[in-house]
Formats: structure tokens, C-alpha cells, sequence
């Protein structure tokens, strides 16, 4: 989303940027979400759940997503809904395919298959995903999000003198049924395992581990449950059942239905250090947006469309 929106904003600006895609369509994990772009409703909220974020790119991002929001519906973008239908959040919710194909053409031609040059001149603008295809082979986890976001723009940076964020081992992502379910890229929304409020969770090896608290965003689970574990309740339901039909293992035990589970990343939270204008701190002439740009939701969980909309806005105006 980062990309395409900088993208689209440069053509605004006059310019005529050259748009570069590693896979073989645009839209990035974009395309595999939800598509609800949300901000905090309350700003000590925000705070309070990602105290380890840098304070000036959390207000950046909600000071300016309502009328970033308005910039995208100037574009044509029709929200699916108008609201979160959370209390604590705002924002929209968009069709993601209609957005990434709204938002390709408002960008120009983007150039599939072409990955990042080794020897790109700047102003270059890195929207690479960050890298949760790596962090998660290197956990052991799932990956709930485009293949080709391996940390290529975090590679590129770093070569170049730039310093990255704390939450490098930090992602955001879901909880989903553990092999050998299968799991398309059409099914990341609907079988994440979203009931872990009602749930007992336990090891692989039938340990308890079931904490006194969980966020109503659910993300700390995902970073508990790890490579594999089990939800346990009372009754079934539609996600449990959607779960079984792909495939995954549900047993019932003496303390309810178990289902094995397993922590699938979506995106990663640290990443390069930026500041206000998305500039990459410590190098000549890059700029770096979305979640290439690390220091927002450390410690918690923010909305990554939000900053990659955000971002790319800032990144397209400093340039």
C-alpha cells in the first residue's frame, strides 16, 4: 500500500516515479488483509498500548489518517464500511482488491517481477513489506502474508549506513490452525483463530500457559502461541469449524474441544529508524514507508495500512 500511495501522490505532484514490484502482482499483503485502515480512537490510548513506539510518528499517523482517508476517497475509493465496529478505534474499511487495483492505476505503471536493483539512485522509496517472510522461517512460524516480503528494502538501508528500530522481534499477526491445515491466501482472514478471549491455552505438551489478560486485538496471543500450541473451549464455533474443514487437528479432551494452533506473522513492527517525513535516518536520499519503517507499534499493536497510507504520503511530499 506504502508504495502505491507515494506513487500516486508523486503523479499529483507532477513527477513521473518508476514504480517497482518484486512479485507478480501489485497490492502487497494489502491485498491478503481485511483492509480496515483504523488509528486509535483516543490518543493516551495509543500510547498506552505501544509504549515503546516513537511518539513522534504515532501522532504523525493519527494526527493525519482522517484526512489522509479523505485523500484516498478523493482518488475514488468507496469504504465497505464507514467505522472499525471497535469502541476504541475509527477509520474504514475498504474491498482490497478494489483498492489495489484503484490505487495501481492512480500510480502508473508498476513493473511486476522486478526486484529492488542493487544499485538503486536515490530518491529511492523503499515499501518492501518489511520482512516477515524471514522472521517467520526463522521462528518457525507461519507466514500470513505476501511471499516476496523477505527485508530487501531493510537489507538495501542498512548496506547504507542506516540504523534500525527497537521490536526487531516483534510482529504483528494471527492465530491459525497449525498444520496440516491448509491455508490459502484467500483464507487469512477467515480462518484466523479469533476466540482466544474465551479460550484456556496450553503447550504442544499440555502445559498450561493461559495468561491473566489478553488484548482485545488479540496479537499478544500470536506472540505467546509461537510455532505451535492449542486453544481449548468450552464450544464450538464457526471459526473452529471453518478450521476443521481445512483440514486442522480438533479433538475433544476432557477439558472441551481442543484445536491445535499455531502464531502466523503478517507483518513485522521493528524496522528502519524515520523520521517525520519517512526519510531514512543516516543515509543520502531514501526514503522508507509502511512497515519498512519499524518504531510504530513497538510494543503493541497498530494498524499497518494506516502507517503504510500515512507514510507514503509523508515520503511522496518530502521527495
Amino acid at each position: 500500500m506504502a508504495g502505491l500511495v507515494a506513487a500516486a501522490r508523486l503523479r499529483e505532484l507532477g513527477h513521473e516515479p518508476r514504480v517497482l514490484e518484486k512479485g507478480t502482482r501489485a497490492g502487497g499483503s494489502m491485498l491478503l488483509s481485511s483492509c480496515v485502515v483504523w488509528r486509535h480512537l483516543e490518543w493516551d490510548r495509543f500510547r498506552e498500548e505501544c509504549p515503546d513506539g516513537d511518539g513522534a510518528l504515532q501522532r504523525l499517523i493519527w494526527e493525519r489518517l482522517d484526512d489522509a482517508l479523505g485523500w484516498l476517497e478523493s482518488l475514488g475509493a468507496e469504504p465497505v464500511r464507514r467505522d472499525t465496529e471497535n469502541p476504541l478505534t475509527t477509520g474504514r474499511r475498504y474491498d482490497p482488491r478494489a483498492l489495489t487495483r484503484l490505487l495501481a492505476e492512480a500510480a502508473g505503471e508498476v513493473e511486476l517481477e522486478t526486484p529492488l536493483p542493487k544499485e538503486a539512485e536515490p530518491p529511492l522509496l523503499l515499501a518492501t513489506g518489511g520482512f516477515p517472510g524471514r522472521l517467520a522461517r526463522e521462528r518457525g512460524l507461519l507466514l500470513r502474508a505476501n511471499p516476496w516480503s523477505e527485508g530487501d528494502g531493510l537489507d538495501f538501508a542498512v548496506a547504507r549506513g542506516a540504523g534500525t528500530t527497537a521490536g526487531m522481534d516483534e510482529f504483528y499477526g494471527r492465530v491459525m490452525p497449525a498444520p496440516p491445515a491448509r491455508i490459502r491466501e484467500e483464507d487469512f482472514v477467515p480462518l484466523a483463530q479469533l476466540y482466544g478471549r474465551e479460550a484456556r491455552v496450553f503447550t504442544d505438551d499440555w502445559r498450561e500457559i493461559t495468561p491473566q489478560r489478553v488484548a482485545w486485538h488479540e496479537n499478544d496471543l500470536a506472540q505467546l502461541v509461537g510455532p505451535r500450541a492449542w486453544y481449548v473451549v468450552e464450544e464450538t464455533n464457526y471459526r473452529i469449524e471453518a478450521a476443521r474443514a481445512a483440514g486442522a487437528t480438533v479433538a475433544g479432551r476432557e477439558e472441551g474441544i481442543a484445536v491445535h494452533v499455531a502464531a502466523a506473522v503478517t507483518h513485522t513492527i521493528g524496522g528502519l529508524h524515520v523520521n517525520t517525513d519517512a526519510r531514512v535516518i543516516g543515509t543520502d536520499g531514501i526514503w522508507a514507508a509502511g512497515v519498512d519503517a519499524g518504531g510504530v507499534a513497538t510494543g503493541g499493536y497498530a494498524s499497518g495500512l494506516a502507517q503504510a497510507l500515512v507514510l507514503g504520503l509523508a515520503a511522496a511530499e518530502s521527495i
